[in-house]
């Protein structure tokens, strides 16, 4: 199922000068090593009812906009690349096991997303590292059909493991 994309909706990268093949998760931090990994969750909630949505994956994209191929994984699958943001900040922990923790980026990753129940949506993943500026959030959001979860939550203080995010150059 492919998610519908407005007329006159382009794909758009900014702040980089090269096509760069980037990978994105949701990950989990051993805050005992310093050590960040895939594998993570993040959540979000509706307006008014406060009802929560979770995600789990992880994903790849080439940052040039005429050619992109989005990949994604997860409780859904990514159909479509909306939007890359590349945003300042330096990797806060020594470890790294997804990649090379030189290669780690804060941004902000808008994609089109198709649920297992058929359903469509959006999915925004944003992370914030050291130096990033604060109004750049770290965690998720997304929509399921016509609700929205835009209230993300906050990555919980250590030793609390959630709502946190990474973007890697991959070559």
């Amino acid at each position: 199922m492919l998610a519908s994309r407005p007329a006159g909706l382009s794909p758009n990268f900014s702040a980089s000068a090269s096509n760069q093949h980037m990978r994105w998760d949701i990950i989990s931090v051993d805050f005992g090593t310093g050590t960040l990994s895939a594998s993570g969750m993040a959540s979000a909630r509706a307006n008014l009812d406060l009802s929560k949505i979770t995600l789990t994956g992880s994903g790849t994209f080439r940052s040039n906009p005429g050619n992109p191929r989005p990949t994604g994984s997860g409780s859904y699958t990514v159909t479509g690349f909306v939007s890359f943001t590349l945003a300042p900040g330096t990797p806060p922990l020594p470890h790294d096991n997804i990649g090379n923790l030189a290669d780690a980026r804060a941004g902000l990753l808008a994609v089109w997303i198709a649920y297992s129940d058929g359903s469509e949506g959006t999915l925004v993943v944003s992370c914030h590292l050291v130096g990033t500026p604060n109004d750049v959030f770290e965690g998720v959001t997304a929509s399921k059909g016509f609700v929205d979860y835009w209230n993300r939550e906050a990555p919980a203080a250590p030793p609390g493991n959630a709502n946190r995010t990474a973007f890697h150059v991959i070559d």
